[in-house]
């Protein structure tokens, strides 16, 4: 398995990037999900990837800049709807916490076995008025209407899901990587940059390390969604990448938060944002607690998925 950025793919990420960098400026983030920036990502094919014949290892690369620039709204949903419509998912589980309620044209739902479509418009929620990430409302829901019949099974529209919620993920600790070996270049403490002092250099030697392990086990995990291996290989990578992922997003959030010192907790600085994000990321497509145990079952008899 070549995880190397093919030509194609090192383009498709900087062009990504670069529109991102100057369309979603860290103060429209601030401002929380915006229509017209997911219009905008819509136009530019961010949600019909898989639609125009782009692999789930190129859906990686454009999620985890996504992710570098902490780009708010359900974007895994609505990838995974695929029509450009902006949608939200979940496994279903009563009660259950629905984000961006008001803004969903269309809402997934993950059955036991297969996958339904809600009308956003037919259910009933209480918002809460201050949610764990500021750029993500919720509502918390009691009992869901029953909903349409997707059309997909929900082992692969959830392994998508899980993929690209880690590819999210592993951006977010690759810029909170980013800003703290920025801010340690330039904070002065004892006439001298902080990032000179040797503690501070294991914190983000670290941080980079995560970050790079994580790379590898979300890009492996694209990988093997397009190649199509057994679906015990394909469960285990794509759940070990979510745990790796989810572990560098949130490790990495703290650390950059210890470096920021007593700023990372203010609103001015961003790394908060960051970590919010990173803690909120965890709870999609199950907890890291779930997922890392189910990479302990793809790691028994493979007939637990149904494979000889």
């Amino acid at each position: 398995m070549d995880l190397d950025l093919s030509d194609d793919q090192v383009a498709l990420r900087d062009g990504i990037s670069s529109m991102l960098a100057a369309r979603v400026p860290m103060e429209r983030v601030r401002a929380g999900f915006d229509r017209a920036l997911f219009d905008d990502l819509a136009a530019a094919g961010v949600f019909s990837l898989r639609a125009d014949g782009f692999s789930w290892a190129d859906c990686v690369v454009v999620f985890e800049q996504l992710g570098r620039y902490c780009v708010p709204g359900p974007l895994v949903a609505s990838l995974l709807l695929g029509d450009g419509r902006i949608a939200g998912a979940a496994i279903d589980s009563q009660p259950m916490w629905i984000e961006h309620l008001d803004e969903l044209d269309v809402f997934l739902v993950g059955g036991m076995d297969d996958v339904r479509v809600v009308d956003p418009r037919a259910i009933v929620a209480d918002r809460s008025p201050w949610p764990l990430d500021p750029c993500t409302p919720i509502a918390r829901v009691e009992v869901l209407p029953e909903g349409m019949p997707f059309g997909v099974e929900r082992r692969n529209w959830e392994l998508a899901g899980v993929t690209l919620t880690a590819a999210l993920q592993l951006g977010l600790a690759d810029r909170l990587t980013e800003l703290a070996v920025s801010y340690a270049k330039e904070r002065v403490q004892f006439d001298r940059p902080i990032g000179s002092f040797q503690a501070i250099k294991h914190m983000l030697a670290d941080m980079l390390t995560r970050t790079e392990v994580a790379r590898a086990a979300v890009y492996s995990a694209g990988a093997v969604l397009d190649e199509m291996p057994t679906a015990w290989t394909r469960r285990r990578l794509t759940h070990g990448a979510k745990v790796v992922a989810g572990d560098a997003a949130i490790t990495n959030g703290k650390a950059a938060t210890q470096i920021f010192g007593g700023m990372g907790f203010t609103w001015e600085v961003d790394v908060h944002l960051y970590l919010k994000r990173a803690w909120v990321l965890d709870t999609h497509f199950d907890s890291a607690d779930r997922n890392a145990e189910l990479v302990c079952l793809t790691a028994g008899d493979p007939r637990i998925w149904g494979e000889s």
